[in-house]
């Protein structure tokens, strides 16, 4: 059996730009792969918004991000890249970062050079580590890893502190130390983006479909012909999700009924067909549940 490192592995070998869409929990990570992605990221910001109610401003624990990382990672199905932020320490917690999100069943992590508390990277305030501290984070993170496939990709947040210029002699630094995918964070336009492309070019590249507007919207066509191999959505399925559980909560707050909301919701059948029930129900017949005692409609 291959692991889900092997098969993200395999995916970066192909020509093209791997698109995963942006999940914060189990639900959003079925529903991924129902629609046939090949791959799915955890978002941060996502994780931190459904978990704590709360920016992503370093408030979440690794041990938080890994147990959500590993509850992506098996109802998916799918590799998982997962936000590490800044790894949550020195080169020594990096160590145990990596092994512990290896061991949730993660294909690979991106860890950034921010300063804790990290910000989301589309978030002013950040401040950024010295290169040579990161490299030893770089280093620490490649060792660590049990199986070769593991990803690492290093994020760089400095253009927002201090260039486009330096973040690229961070992402070739961060490159030299063994990172296998660069995630320079935050272009501004897309001469920026072009720019990226072509300093690195050869090199895979990550690019963060955010939200804030900063990093234009490319298609991953596009993206590939660049050079970008890795496309994430962070927050794109939960930004679709609030509009219409607004509408439903707003709806029933004025009139006290939901009747005139079914034809706009899934269906009850819908909603346990996500979760996997008939699953369960032909494991209840294979192994002789009591037919009184079997979960149905």
């Amino acid at each position: 059996m291959t692991t889900p490192a092997f098969r993200l592995r395999a995916l970066l070998a192909h020509p093209g730009c791997i698109v995963a869409p942006g999940v914060a929990d189990a639900l959003a990570a079925r529903l991924v792969a129902r629609e046939g992605f090949e791959a799915v990221y955890m978002t941060g910001f996502g994780t931190s918004l459904t978990r704590l109610g709360m920016p992503d401003v370093g408030l979440l624990t690794a041990s938080e991000m890994v147990d959500n990382a590993g509850r992506i990672a098996d109802a998916s199905g799918l590799p998982v890249i997962a936000d590490a932020d800044t790894g949550y320490g020195n080169p020594i917690n990096v160590r145990r970062t990596i092994r512990d999100y290896e061991k949730a069943g993660v294909a690979g992590v991106h860890i950034e050079d921010q300063a804790w508390p990290k910000r989301c990277g589309h978030l002013a305030g950040k401040r950024v580590i010295p290169v040579a501290e990161m490299v030893a984070k770089i280093r620490a993170a490649c060792d660590a890893r049990r199986d070769e496939n593991f990803v690492i990709i290093t994020r760089t947040d400095a253009i927002a502190v201090e260039g486009l210029g330096a973040a690229l002699e961070r992402g070739s630094r961060y490159r030299e130390a063994g990172a296998d995918v660069l995630f320079i964070e935050a272009p501004v336009g897309r001469p920026e983006v072009e720019r990226v492309a072509a300093h690195f070019r050869g090199v895979p590249l990550l690019y963060n479909m955010a939200a804030s507007g900063k990093t234009p919207d490319l298609p991953a066509e596009e993206l590939a012909r660049l050079g970008y191999r890795i496309a994430i959505y962070p927050n794109w399925v939960i930004l679709a999700a609030i509009p219409a559980m607004q509408h439903l909560l707003r709806e029933l707050k004025r009139t006290g009924s939901i009747a005139h909301l079914r034809g706009e919701v899934a269906t009850f059948a819908q909603f346990t067909e996500i979760a996997g029930l008939p699953e369960i129900q032909r494991l209840e017949e294979r192994y002789g549940v009591p037919e009184e005692q079997r979960a149905g409609l």
